[in-house]
């Protein structure tokens, strides 16, 4: 396997991921500009930004399966020309209902995570993967690219042109994925779908399942939501909000290959029990300083650092599940990931009407990252049981002989 295809695989499905991400997360930095144009209501406004995630969620799991059988690279290709239609109609949507039928289809960008992965690993060893990994998932960049030239665009071009520049942007990135990449000889033996959906008896997956909810939820939930957060609270305006969130995910984003680095050094649930107690730790505060913008902020920065590196830890584990299912794994994990993403959205809008306040939000995250953290130590502890259970066994078998 040549180095050069490796790192053109790795490089160009980074890239194609972040054009990808910005598609997927295009509604958040101007929901509010939306909201003015075409007189939306809250709960509408709310929708508008959530729908995405819905599709982009969901579909991971067939995407990640017909990833697995008919080649990532084609899937990949595919699926960002796909988005292209919907990016320019809903330029020329004028209702609501034009622009959430539009928006479910535009969500179809977000399973490109599950094919980058599914295409990625193929081409690197498993003591590689959890840096590889947290490279790829560099891909979330495109939030932040979405929340800091969206914006400007809008303010400059009108709001169409947010819709149709990303259009163009990924219709060139598709063009250079293509004759930049290689597809990887299929497998002598092709999963069937029986094959595929038989890691929904592993334990594993649903584990893993619970703490990409966590980690990758929450990044998308912040992501999404922040900027109407920090518009109602602390009156900053859409440009402002835009770029305090592109920081939170540039940091969430650059910090997830490290976490898969240090998963690789010191074993992935050992850095996880680390990271779920300091977001525990770090939701509470936030809960009582939500009115409070340094506090906030500051407890920002801390909370993107360590749902980022959680994202890196959980993904360095995903490859041992299944290592002949890794798109069907990938897309059940990452569809409930995202999954985790469209909930706080909607219950954070709801809590905050009933209390007045954004607070109980963020202790029901910490409750949420407290759950996590003791599955994980009860994981690690069974794991350690059955480790020395069988070596009590060898070293009895050994004895007998």
């Amino acid at each position: 396997m040549k180095k050069k295809e490796q790192m053109s695989a790795l490089i160009l499905s980074t890239l194609a991921m972040i054009i990808s991400f910005a598609v997927w997360s295009v509604f958040s930095p101007i929901a509010s500009t939306l909201q003015e144009q075409y007189q939306l209501s809250e709960t509408q406004k709310s929708f508008i930004i959530v729908t995405p995630i819905i599709l982009g969620s969901l579909m991971r799991i067939p995407i990640g399966i017909i990833a697995d059988k008919y080649g990532a690279r084609k899937v990949y290709t595919l699926m960002m020309l796909f988005t292209v239609f919907p990016m320019v109609a809903v330029g020329f949507a004028n209702s609501f209902t034009a622009l959430l039928f539009w928006a479910f289809l535009i969500g179809m960008a977000g399973t490109t995570f599950t094919i980058a992965v599914t295409y990625v690993t193929k081409w690197f060893p498993p003591e590689k993967q959890g840096l590889v990994l947290g490279i790829i998932g560099i891909g979330n960049l495109g939030t932040a690219v979405a929340s800091l030239s969206l914006p400007t665009i809008v303010e400059r071009f009108g709001s169409q042109w947010a819709f149709w520049s990303l259009a163009i942007a990924i219709s060139i990135m598709a063009f250079i994925f293509w004759i930049g990449t290689k597809e990887l000889p299929k497998p002598k033996k092709v999963n069937t779908l029986k094959d595929s959906l038989s890691v929904t008896s592993i334990k594993a997956t649903w584990v893993l399942s619970l703490y990409y909810f966590l980690t990758f939820g929450g990044f998308v939930a912040f992501g999404f939501y922040l900027p109407t957060l920090l518009q109602e609270v602390f009156h900053l305006n859409a440009v402002n909000s835009g770029l305090t969130v592109a920081g939170f995910v540039i940091i969430a984003t650059f910090i997830r290959p490290l976490g898969g680095y240090v998963a690789d050094k010191f074993g992935a649930n050992q850095v996880l029990i680390f990271l779920f107690s300091g977001i525990t730790l770090c939701a509470t505060v936030m809960a009582l300083s939500v009115n409070d913008f340094r506090f906030f902020s500051s407890s920002c920065v801390v909370m993107a650092l360590f749902l980022g590196a959680g994202n890196g830890a959980v993904f360095k584990l995903v490859p041992t599940v299944s290592p002949t299912n890794t798109g069907a794994v990938t897309g059940i994990i990452s569809a409930i990931g995202g999954i985790g993403g469209f909930f706080p959205p909607l219950v954070m809008g709801v809590l905050k009407s009933v209390t007045g306040s954004y607070s109980a939000g963020f202790i029901l995250l910490a409750f949420f990252a407290l759950g996590c953290l003791v599955v994980t130590i009860y994981s690690l502890y069974t794991d350690t049981q059955k480790y020395k259970s069988r070596n009590i066994r060898i070293k009895n078998t050994k004895q007998t002989y």
